[in-house]
């Protein structure tokens, strides 16, 4: 049986920004499609690179934050996490999203690897950490814009918690899938 053919770039035609909008700035290209030759234009969303965090707590207990997400207008279980700034290292941000978002901090840091949070228009990636050993040092240190309650749940209790969609934010899924085995339950921490 052959190999399928692999899918063609479009060709980028141009690029037209419009304004910064807090978290994004879109972008609108112009490419052509290699397989009808058709013009079409396509919104991307430059992204700074986002960072999230597996904490764990010498008694093996998960570190969450529970806030309110505008998106959905819901309350929602997370692990720590948030967008790297401007020159910061991914693993400099992880560090500091925890201390802020927790006031927990670690000393034993394991890169769980990095996802595309959605490459059909986004241009980020976000960049997973796992924290073992996580405690508790400082004060929390949360924007004004930021909300957050702390807790710390039996790392067992998470995969009947994704399952009932106490958790279901995608980013924390795929965090959470380097550390534990989430269809089973069974503690795989690393």
């Amino acid at each position: 049986m052959s190999q399928p053919p692999e899918p063609r770039h479009w060709t980028h035609i141009e690029s037209k920004h419009g304004p910064h909008m807090m978290i994004f700035r879109p972008r609108y290209d112009t490419l052509r499609n290699p397989r009808t030759d058709e013009v079409f234009q396509r919104l991307v969303l430059e992204t700074p690179d986002w960072v999230n965090v597996v904490a764990l707590t010498p008694e093996r207990e998960l570190l969450v934050v529970r806030q309110y997400r505008f998106g959905t207008s819901s309350i929602t279980t997370e692990i720590p996490g948030g967008v790297i700034d401007p020159g910061e290292e991914h693993a400099a941000a992880a560090e500091r999203e925890l201390r802020e978002e927790t006031g927990y901090t670690s000393a034993s840091w394991t890169y769980l690897g990095c996802v595309q949070p959605n490459p059909a228009f986004h241009t980020n990636l976000c960049h997973h950490w796992l924290a073992l050993d996580a405690v508790r040092t400082h004060e929390l240190e949360l924007d004004s814009g930021e909300d957050i309650v702390i807790d710390r749940l039996p790392l067992d209790s998470i995969p009947e918690r994704i399952r009932s969609g106490e958790i279901r934010h995608a980013l924390v899924l795929t965090a959470l899938s380097h550390v534990i085995d989430l269809r089973l339950g069974n503690r795989t921490a690393r």
